[in-house]
């Protein structure tokens, strides 16, 4: 059995897909504390080839690790497992298309997982994120503050970066965030959104907040239907959301988390520390936005509910 110390942090990739693989190569070139890194996929060839290449990485990496093809017997001691497995988003398909296609193969992957003596935290990239989040939670029984969605933190991303160039300032200047469904109900919460002490509400007409909305939106549609798949925006979502987890940062992101209010899993900005969700910030939405969240709200747990999982606990 391979022996770690008490500092050292395993991550488990289950899935080696676009994503999978934008994540761990983006694991190897940011400066992350891992000592270990296992691959899981139905593929063994495709595992094998991709551990591999990872590999010879590491020459001109700023992390030392050890890379490898794993399986399920590796889960036990991972602090970290995060899944890009299901299947992909076809041009014209929405996320929540693909949700009874995911649930079967969740089912799966979560029953093999929870066979182990795992205890750390699961991290969800599979689409539509929101529900297999909440899916994942259901299934794995573990507290709500160990299973994260990477949620709107990429339509976060993209809106800071289409901000800071509207603005000309350094996207990470730029505090603004999308909220709701990671999907089609988003919406940004233009009234907290700020550049230093600045609203940017007050700098932007409608027509200009709204483009900026649909833009953000539709970035995913636009790059699928451009290149197949989306992968780095993601990849470098889950690697600052890990980052958050083993550096105990306490770090402000906008994550897919669970509201037990509603029973649902949806996306508002979050203090992540080595807990997963220390908590659910409590933000002074205006009379607009709450009804925009209501909304999003109400889409993922109608996604749910049309799932094998939300069809047997109706």
């Amino acid at each position: 059995m391979e022996m770690r110390g008490n500092n050292m942090n395993k991550i488990v990739i289950i899935g080696c897909g676009n994503v999978g693989m934008s994540y761990a190569y983006a694991l190897l070139n940011q400066k992350v504390n891992i000592d270990s890194l296992v691959l899981i996929d139905v593929d063994n060839n495709k595992a094998d080839g991709e551990v591999m290449d990872l590999n010879h990485t590491l020459p001109y990496s700023p992390n030392s690790m050890s890379i490898k093809r794993g399986d399920y017997k590796d889960c036990d001691d991972a602090d970290i497992i995060m899944i890009s497995a299901g299947a992909n988003q076809e041009p014209k398909e929405t996320r929540l298309d693909l949700i009874n296609k995911n649930d079967i193969i969740f089912k799966n992957i979560i029953d093999e997982v929870m066979k182990t003596k795992f205890k750390g935290i699961f991290l969800i990239a599979t689409n539509p994120v929101d529900a297999m989040s909440y899916i994942t939670y259901k299934y794995s029984k573990l507290d709500a503050n160990k299973v994260i969605g990477t949620g709107t933190s990429l339509d976060t991303a993209r809106l800071r970066y289409l901000l800071s160039k509207k603005f000309s300032i350094n996207p990470k200047n730029v505090h603004a965030y999308v909220m709701g469904e990671h999907g089609d109900s988003e919406f940004i919460a233009w009234s907290t959104a700020s550049i230093g002490t600045i609203a940017i509400k007050d700098s932007l007409s409608e027509e200009e907040k709204e483009k900026i909305a649909i833009e953000v939106r539709d970035s995913a549609y636009d790059i699928i239907s451009k290149k197949g798949n989306t992968s780095y925006g993601i990849g470098a979502c889950l690697v600052r959301i890990t980052n958050a987890i083993l550096n105990n940062e306490n770090a402000i992101i906008t994550v897919s988390t669970y509201d037990i209010e509603n029973d649902v899993y949806i996306s508002i900005p979050c203090v992540i520390n080595k807990d997963g969700i220390k908590e659910r910030l409590k933000i002074n939405l205006e009379t607009e936005e709450k009804e925009l969240l209501a909304n999003s709200t109400k889409v993922i747990k109608d996604t749910i509910k049309k799932s094998i999982y939300g069809g047997k606990h109706e």
